[in-house]
């Protein structure tokens, strides 16, 4: 799913309101960027800033209130109206991978169960073996066979990159992937990041407190009051 000119996302003044009571909340206030093919970029900014609001836009995990989602040229949403959830189910399995904060690892399933999950609901051809060469490629090949408890956190969070890079997903979304661990294994998830971004031209966009992680993107965009500001 691309375009001749390379990109992959391009949001046209996105706008989120929650509602708590009778309250308006302005989560998101008329953002508009673009992210092209191949790009890492982070977001950072204070909580409340709009900043999982925004990723959880990208990623077609939530309806924006209004303005507009291209993804490859493709209208997701806009001008009130969206696709259908099936469609949407389509795209989030087919194009993204998500990591967030919380690992999410099923504590009874082994390092490559986890792994393996999402091929039970959908995989591209020839993922088949996916699965052992992630693991590999992420220093886990003497766990595969590890449940969840009797690995580290920097070790589940590898776990959790891989199950994210399984069905060979075109972006991939992360929302504080280094929250919950300490500052030598966020170095080092940092450093997976990265390479997946350089060696293999995976577009990443990251939300993140940390700024040393968010310096291993090529572009750092500042978010407050729920509007993005680039550096």
């Amino acid at each position: 799913m691309t375009t001749e000119n390379g990109v992959s996302l391009h949001a046209y003044d996105l706008t989120r309101v929650y509602h708590r009571g009778s309250e308006e909340i302005l989560a998101l206030d008329k953002v508009s960027l673009t992210i092209r093919k191949g790009e890492f970029v982070s977001f950072m900014g204070p909580s409340g800033s709009g900043k999982t609001t925004l990723i959880n836009l990208l990623g077609c995990l939530e309806n924006p209130s209004g303005g507009r989602l291209e993804l490859s040229g493709r209208n997701i949403f806009g001008n009130g109206k969206a696709l259908g959830e099936r469609t949407l189910t389509r795209i989030r399995r087919e194009v993204f991978g998500y990591i967030f904060q919380n690992f999410y690892l099923i504590p009874t399933l082994t390092v490559r169960e986890n792994v393996a999950l999402p091929l039970a609901f959908y995989k591209k051809p020839g993922v088949e073996s996916e699965v052992e060469r992630l693991l590999v490629m992420l220093g886990m090949e003497s766990r595969m066979n590890h449940l969840p408890g009797q690995i580290s956190g920097g070790e589940m969070q590898r776990v959790a990159i891989a199950r994210a890079l399984v069905n060979r997903p075109e972006i991939l979304l992360a929302d504080e992937p280094t929250g919950n661990l300490d500052t030598k294994r966020s170095e080092e998830i940092g450093e997976v990041l990265q390479e997946l971004n350089r060696n293999a031209g995976l577009t990443i966009v990251m939300v993140t407190h940390n700024p040393v992680l968010a310096k291993r993107g090529g572009r750092l965009i500042e978010m407050r009051d729920g509007q993005a500001y680039e550096s």
